[in-house]
C-alpha cells in the first residue's frame, strides 16, 4: 500500500510515502495530446502550476516536448527556451519542480534553475545523462518506453500482375536461374544426386514430408554470366512495366528512435485483426510482458547505483502508452504489486491515455480524467506511490475522499494563533475551542499565553500568542480551508484594505505537518518564517525538546534569537 516506509530524496527535499503523492502534469507545448497549447506562453504556465499546487499537487512535472504518438521531436535549445521560465518560477514558490526531458542539457540547465527531479521518458540509456544525475542530488524517474511483445515474423506482401508483359519477365528470369543451376552442378555424383544440390524439402519420421518454410531471409539471386546477360532482353524491355505496377514503399521511418517507436505503436494499436487471429484469452499472456518491463526498470536503476546514484533517490515508472497496445497496458497495471516488490517509489503515469480511453469508452482525451481516477485508484491499492495527473482538482478530492475512509491516518501538526484587538487571550482560547471542532482532529496540546513585540508593521499594539499542538486526517489543504474559516468567524478581515501584517482579532498560521511538505502561493509548508519569529518559536519551546534544532533538521533556517523578530516580552498565562 501507499502508506509504507519508502521515502524519496529529491535534492533539498524529502517526500515520505504515508499517503499517495499527487504529480500534476503541466505540459509547456504547442501539440501534447490532452491539452496542447493551453499552456504553451510562460506565464500561462506558471499560473497553472501554482494553481495546481493550491489544489493539492506535490509535485510539478514541467516538459517542453510532447512525447505523444507521431509526435515531432523538439531540439534541446528549443526545449530548454520552453520549459526555463516556469521551472524558475515554480521553485522561487517553494515547489518540487520535476523536469519531464530526455536531453541532458535540458536536464542540467533545469536542475540549475531550481528542478529537483529527472523525469527521463528513455529510461537514463543516454550514459551523459547517468553521468549528469550521478553528479548531483536530485531525485530520478526510470521509465520504460519500448515494445513489450516479442517481434512478430513480417512477410513480403504479395503484388499480383497478370500483364503480358510480366509473364514474359518471370519466364525470362526461370530460364536465367536454371541456366545458373546447370552450370554450377559438379561432374560428380553421389547416391544418384548432384553433390551441392540444395535440398527443397525435408522427411519428418513416418514419411511425411516437410516442406521448407519460407520463415529465412532470401537467398541472393547469383550473378548472371555474359551468356546470360545476353538471353534476357525480354526481361530488361518488361521491367519498366512491373514496375509501374508495383507497390510504392512506405515513408521511411523517423530518425529519432523515440518517435520511430512511439509510431509503430500508434500503427499496432490501430491495427485490425482479422478473424484467423482471434485470440483463446482476453489478454496475453503477463509473464513475458512483465520480464522485460520490471527487467529494464530493474537493470537500469541498479546501473544507476553502480554510477554513484543513491538507492533512495530512484523512482521508477512502467511507461504506460509508450510502445505498448491497450492490453499490454492493462496487464502491467494488473501488475502493479509486482513492480511495487521492486523496493523503489512506483509512479502510475496513466492520466487520459489511450488505454484509458479503451477500457472506457471514452474518445476524447481531456474527458477520460474520472476513468483515469479508477485506474490510479486500483494502482494505490496495489502499492503505487505517485499519481501523475492532469486534474489535479478533481484527483485531490477524489483521493482525499478516500483517504478519510479508508485509511485511519492522524498526524502530528503545530498552529501558530495570535491577536492584538480586543480580549487577545479570550479570542485565543475561542479558536482553540473552535479548532477542537474541526473533522478529523483533535488538540493535543497548548503552550502556554506569551505577549510580544510586533513583528514586521511595529504600528500597533503587542500581540498575545500561543502553539497549539494538534493531530488530524485531513490533507494539509483541507485543514486550512478549516483554519481560515475559523478566522472568518472570529472577525479576521482579510480584505484587501486590510494591512498583510497589521491588527488583527486572530490570526492561525499552519507551520509544520509530519511528512508534509508544499509550496505554492495558499500554503507553503514548512512555513517559510517560522525560523525568524520568536513569538512562534518560543511558545513551541513548551511543546517539543529545543524546536530550533528540530527545524534546522527538517531543512529551515533558523536564526539565533536576537536576529528573530517579534520578541517575546512576557507571559500572560495558560490557555
Amino acid at each position: 500500500m501507499a502508506n509504507d516506509s519508502k521515502t524519496w530524496r529529491c535534492g533539498k527535499y524529502e517526500l515520505s510515502f504515508d499517503r499517495p503523492r499527487i504529480m500534476g502534469v503541466l505540459n509547456v507545448t504547442p501539440d501534447s495530446f490532452s491539452d496542447g497549447g493551453e499552456h504553451f506562453d510562460p506565464d500561462a504556465a506558471i499560473e497553472y502550476g501554482l494553481a495546481m499546487l493550491d489544489a493539492g499537487a506535490d509535485i510539478i512535472d514541467v516538459g517542453g516536448e510532447s512525447t505523444r504518438p507521431g509526435f515531432t521531436p523538439v531540439n534541446p535549445d528549443e526545449e530548454a527556451r520552453r520549459v526555463l521560465p516556469v521551472v524558475r518560477a515554480l521553485a522561487k514558490e517553494g515547489a518540487i519542480v520535476s523536469i519531464d526531458t530526455r536531453h541532458v542539457a535540458v536536464a542540467k540547465a533545469a536542475v540549475r534553475c531550481g528542478a529537483s527531479i529527472v523525469n527521463d521518458v528513455t529510461g537514463f540509456t543516454d550514459p551523459k545523462m547517468v553521468e549528469f544525475v550521478a553528479t548531483s542530488t536530485c531525485g530520478v524517474i526510470v521509465m520504460h518506453a519500448g515494445e513489450v511483445a516479442a517481434p512478430a515474423r513480417t512477410h513480403a506482401t504479395v503484388q499480383l500482375d497478370t500483364s503480358a508483359a510480366a509473364f514474359v519477365a518471370e519466364k525470362a528470369r526461370e530460364a536465367a536461374a536454371e541456366a545458373a543451376r546447370e552450370a554450377e552442378k559438379p561432374a560428380r555424383r553421389r547416391r544418384g544426386k548432384l553433390l551441392g544440390e540444395p535440398k527443397t524439402e525435408a522427411k519428418l519420421p513416418g514419411g511425411v514430408v516437410q516442406p521448407s518454410l519460407p520463415f529465412g531471409d532470401p537467398e541472393p539471386a547469383p550473378e548472371p554470366t555474359g551468356e546470360q546477360k545476353q538471353e534476357t532482353p525480354a526481361a530488361e524491355q518488361a521491367a519498366p512495366a512491373a514496375e509501374a505496377t508495383a507497390t510504392p514503399e512506405p515513408a521511411p521511418e523517423p530518425s529519432d528512435h523515440l518517435a520511430a517507436m512511439m509510431r509503430r505503436s500508434a500503427r499496432r494499436e490501430e491495427a485490425y485483426v482479422p478473424t484467423s487471429q482471434l485470440r483463446r484469452f482476453t489478454l496475453p499472456d503477463s509473464a513475458p510482458i512483465m520480464r522485460r518491463v520490471m527487467g529494464f526498470l530493474s537493470d537500469q536503476a541498479r546501473a544507476l547505483i553502480h554510477a554513484g546514484v543513491s538507492r533512495d533517490r530512484i523512482c521508477i515508472d512502467p511507461g504506460p502508452g509508450f510502445g505498448k497496445t491497450a492490453n499490454e497496458d492493462i496487464v502491467i497495471q494488473r501488475e502493479t504489486a509486482k513492480m511495487a516488490s521492486l523496493g523503489y517509489p512506483l509512479m502510475c503515469a496513466v492520466s487520459r491515455k489511450r488505454f484509458v480511453g479503451a477500457v472506457s469508452g471514452v474518445t476524447e482525451a481531456a474527458e477520460r480524467d474520472a476513468a483515469t481516477f479508477g485506474v490510479c485508484l486500483g494502482a494505490i491499492q496495489a502499492g503505487a506511490n505517485i499519481v501523475r495527473v492532469h486534474d489535479v482538482t478533481g484527483f485531490a478530492q477524489f483521493l482525499n475522499g478516500y483517504w478519510a475512509v479508508a485509511k485511519p491516518q492522524p498526524r502530528r501538526a503545530f498552529v501558530a494563533v495570535g491577536s492584538n484587538l480586543g480580549h487577545r487571550c479570550d479570542n485565543i482560547r475561542a479558536a482553540r475551542d473552535m479548532i477542537a471542532e474541526i473533522p478529523l482532529t483533535c488538540v493535543s496540546n497548548c503552550s502556554r499565553i506569551y505577549e510580544s513585540e510586533p513583528a514586521y508593521e511595529t504600528r500597533q499594539d503587542a500581540f498575545a500568542n500561543a502553539v497549539i499542538e494538534i493531530k488530524t486526517e485531513l490533507a494539509p489543504l483541507v485543514l486550512l480551508d478549516e483554519l481560515m474559516k475559523i478566522e472568518a468567524e472570529l472577525g479576521r478581515d482579510r480584505s484587501k484594505k486590510a494591512k498583510v501584517n497589521g491588527p488583527r482579532t486572530i490570526d492561525l498560521d499552519l507551520l509544520w505537518m509530519d511528512g508534509e511538505i508544499h509550496g505554492g502561493e495558499k500554503l507553503r509548508l514548512p512555513h517559510p518564517l517560522i525560523g525568524e519569529r520568536d513569538f512562534v518559536l518560543v511558545p513551541l519551546e513548551d511543546l517539543m525538546h529545543d524546536p530550533a534544532r528540530f527545524f534546522r533538521y527538517n531543512g529551515v533556517e533558523v536564526k539565533e534569537p536576537e536576529d528573530r523578530v517579534g520578541h517575546i516580552v512576557g507571559e500572560l498565562g495558560r490557555m
